[in-house]
């Protein structure tokens, strides 16, 4: 049997880490949860190996961003799935190559079409919050 998809959801908000994580295990991926990228990079280390996937709000209490944490991630999966989050309306200039932006607020539907891309290993087209 197939070790299933593990994602690390980066997330302050309880609510929506609780949400998107609920989507992800509704389409049978592990989920690894951090509140901090502090947190995050701790997860990176012990458990680095077996994260395939990597969900980051970008502003995160504390000195690590989450630009830091997709960073960190992608040395130790350079083609992993990224998936950034943020309320800011500036363009993802940080972001690792072949990530992908959401812009709070999103739509659930949003973080869906995500979770199942990433369900698959590979990242759709950049999505774009509704106006």
């Amino acid at each position: 049997m197939p070790r299933a998809q593990c994602v690390l959801i980066v997330e302050d908000s309880y609510l929506l880490l609780e949400i998107v994580a609920s989507l992800c295990e509704a389409q049978g991926i592990r989920v690894l949860e951090a509140s901090t990228g502090e947190a995050a990079l701790t997860l990176l280390r012990r458990r680095g190996g077996e994260i395939d996937s990597l969900l980051t709000d970008i502003h995160l209490p504390g000195l690590i961003d989450g630009w830091t944490v997709a960073g960190a991630f992608r040395t130790i999966k350079p083609e992993g799935p990224v998936v950034y989050t943020s309320a800011d309306t500036m363009s993802p200039r940080y972001g690792v190559p072949g990530s992908l932006f959401l812009r709070k607020p999103f739509q659930i539907r949003e973080v869906d079409a995500a979770v199942r891309a990433m369900a698959v290993g590979f990242a759709p087209p950049p999505l774009q919050a509704a106006v």
